[in-house]
């Protein structure tokens, strides 16, 4: 089956923002001017057709990045409507790692909100170029020059704004297309499918011409042929201008700026040609680096052309009531056919390829062979996990593996009925496969199942989705915090482990290892120091396991320790020694080390910004403090007011309740993890 676009046509976007900029509307609008649905969505009644599940058409909230696919200008359009809520950060974020292209959706009467800011962040590290989007111009309180002044001060970006919005608020009916110096307005009966163009007001015009000369100089900086013409007083045309500004938006040193309202049916359409026109096809990204499975070092390069050997990213594992277990990829390099045997280099497991299945949210079509810069659904990948790489069975390459936040919030779970017990497990089981930020253990003491995920939604939202997609029922306890300890002072350890075995064989293993306090986000790390050869280096790992292990739990609580630094720096090695008694022997080395270095419980500290209206503002600080909360900085925000804080987040329960009764309602807030702390006296303070 031949390719229905040529490569340079094919685009993997994303649209992402904080909660409630208005994603989701944006992307139905976008289905419905490509003509996938014939029907507006709208997420306030709950029929968005990218919100399919139960949960997210109750909340009006996006959870999981739903996939779609469209058309516009003879363009192929990928599109990965990612959620807002800083709970489900890490579905942005393995969203980013496979696109070539965002779009960056603000309020234009809220600005950049602190997610905005998360989200750019991770674009930023993943070197998305991006173009920004700002929406509900319909909004009173709408500024859209205020939102560019917000960008270039808390993003650092460089906004370049393309269009100028024809009034604001409830004025706004239209905009100023400062390439083509047209106005565009739309007509309101068609859904702003018509829209028409005309000569820009003179009451405007002046405003318009003081923009369009900064668009050209800007334009004119990103290639050097074009600034000399400039320069000379040459005239750039309409194609030149679009050259160099889709030039600098891939070299992410500038972010073209577009205006409109989605809900209003306003601007859309222009926004799709701005994705056609600035964001980067694949082969404008260079290809994908990868290593060499069985040497590292050795790095790898993949082309994006359907010629090379194949080459994809599991980004998403979902499952599907109707057809099973879906595996996301997104095809760096090579065809990927219905029925072919696929490596999955990660765990090194063969697998055959079921079906392939083109996305258009919760709507599916079965395709028979899928090319370079895909993203596609298959049916058959039984053991990929997000972050897999597949690849071809004869020239096997590793990509580089997402990293995702540590859950923080553990809550303990246990099934209704005794036939609720498997049914639980695997459901569990199924769920962590899709969200890498959930985890799940079973206490072997008191049979106890406790799941920990990023925040109370986070937990709620899973809770939820086991009893209705998996029937289970289960009870559940109250949240609690996912403590961490470390050591405080370095501590020097000798282990040894030297056992006669009733067979007669004996077994040995002797090491010195130094624990000292590592720097803070570091984790565990492990460094052989030995001078000389005391210890061959053949029981290394098992020494490494050995301190690994016994890290998980730490000598205060039984918590996780984190940022400690492990050095072996001694021990002895005889003819009975083995794997196993080193393991040990590191392990005992570690517990009693761990016990002599000042161990202290570190607690979860989250960044909270309440946005409040002033008059509540001393309420809010004073309710803060009581949390224990270090207020960072106050920020005037038109009429409301942004706080900063950090708060531990045991002392965040329950305060959503607390925040709108003090503020009537009025009051908004966002947390994200920020960092460990050291615990009030050492112990969990309530």
């Amino acid at each position: 089956m031949p390719r229905s676009f040529p490569l340079q046509n094919v685009r993997n976007i994303g649209i992402m923002a904080h909660i409630d900029a208005g994603k989701t509307t944006t992307t139905e609008r976008i289905l419905f001017y490509t003509g996938v649905v014939h029907k507006l969505g709208e997420v306030h009644y709950g029929t968005a057709v990218m919100d399919y599940m139960e949960q997210e058409k109750e909340r009006g909230i996006t959870i999981t990045s739903a996939a779609t696919f469209c058309q516009w200008r003879n363009h192929e359009i990928n599109i990965i409507d990612t959620p807002g809520h800083v709970d489900f950060t890490a579905e942005v974020q393995r969203s980013l790692r496979v696109l070539d292209g965002a779009v960056a959706l603000f309020s234009a009467v809220d600005g950049v909100e602190p997610q905005s800011e998360t989200v750019w962040r991770q674009a930023e590290s993943y070197k998305v170029p991006r173009i920004a989007f700002i929406n509900k111009m319909d909004r009173v309180g709408a500024n859209c020059l205020r939102v560019t002044e917000m960008m270039k001060e808390k993003l650092h970006a460089r906004p370049v704004l393309m269009q100028l919005p024809v009034g604001e608020g409830e004025e706004f009916r239209g905009i100023i297309d400062l390439v083509t110096m047209k106005m565009i307005t739309f007509d309101d009966e068609s859904l702003g499918v018509i829209f028409s163009e005309s000569e820009i007001p003179e009451t405007i015009s002046k405003e318009a011409e003081q923009y369009r000369s900064r668009l050209i100089e800007t334009a004119a900086e990103m290639d050097d042929a074009l600034l000399s013409a400039y320069l000379d007083g040459a005239t750039l045309t309409t194609q030149e201008i679009q050259s160099a500004i889709r030039k600098g938006t891939i070299q992410a040193s500038i972010t073209p700026t577009f205006v409109g309202s989605a809900f209003k049916n306003k601007g859309i359409q222009q926004l799709l040609d701005a994705v056609v026109d600035y964001l980067p096809a694949p082969p404008d990204m260079g290809g994908v680096h990868g290593f060499d499975v069985d040497d590292h070092d050795r790095q790898l390069h993949r082309k994006p052309e359907d010629s090379e050997k194949l080459t994809a990213l599991a980004f998403k594992v979902l499952t599907d009531q109707f057809v099973g277990r879906l595996t996301f990829l997104r095809v760096y390099a090579g065809t990927l056919r219905t029925g072919a045997y696929v490596l999955n280099a990660t765990t090194g497991r063969k697998e055959r390829i079921g079906r392939l299945l083109r996305m258009k949210a919760n709507q599916r079509e079965d395709v028979d062979e899928v090319y370079a810069g895909s993203i596609v659904a298959a049916v058959g990948l039984k053991g990929a996990r997000t972050g897999d790489t597949i690849c071809d069975v004869q020239h096997p390459i590793l990509l580089e593996k997402i990293d995702f936040a540590e859950p923080v919030i553990d809550q303990s779970i246990e099934p209704k009925t005794l036939a609720d017990q498997e049914k639980l497990l695997d459901a569990l089981q199924k769920l962590s496969e899709e969200d890498p930020t959930l985890k799940f253990a079973v206490n072997n003491e008191t049979g106890q199942i406790i799941i920990s995920g990023v925040g109370e939604l986070h937990l709620d939202i899973i809770v939820d989705r086991m009893k209705r997609e998996f029937n289970v029922g289960v009870n559940v306890g109250k949240p609690q915090v996912s403590y961490r300890e470390t050591i405080t002072v370095a501590a020097k350890q000798e282990g040894k482990f030297e056992r006669q075995a009733a067979n007669g064989k004996s077994q040995f293993g002797h090491v010195i290892l130094e624990l000292s306090p590592a720097e803070q986000g570091k984790g565990v790390q492990f460094e052989n120091a030995l001078e000389n050869e005391a210890i061959p280096k053949m029981f290394l790992p098992a020494i490494e396991e050995g301190v690994r292990d016994a890290m998980q739990s730490g000598p205060l609580r039984s918590y996780p320790v984190i940022d400690v630094l492990v050095r072996l720096v001694g021990g002895s090695y005889q003819d009975d020694s083995t794997e196993v008694a080193y393991k040990v022997a590191a392990s005992m080395a570690v517990s009693e080390g761990m016990r002599n270095g000042n161990p202290v419980l570190l607690e979860p500290t989250f960044e909270v910004i309440v946005t409040t209206p002033s008059e509540y503002l001393g309420e809010v600080i004073g309710d803060l403090n009581a949390r224990r909360g270090k207020i960072e900085g106050i920020e005037q925000h038109g009429v409301l007011q942004l706080i900063q804080a950090f708060v531990p987040l045991s002392e965040m329960f329950g305060y959503v309740t607390k925040l709108r009764s003090l503020t009537q309602g009025r009051a908004s807030f966002t947390m994200k993890f920020a960092r460990y702390e050291q615990a009030l006296n050492g112990v969990p303070y309530h």
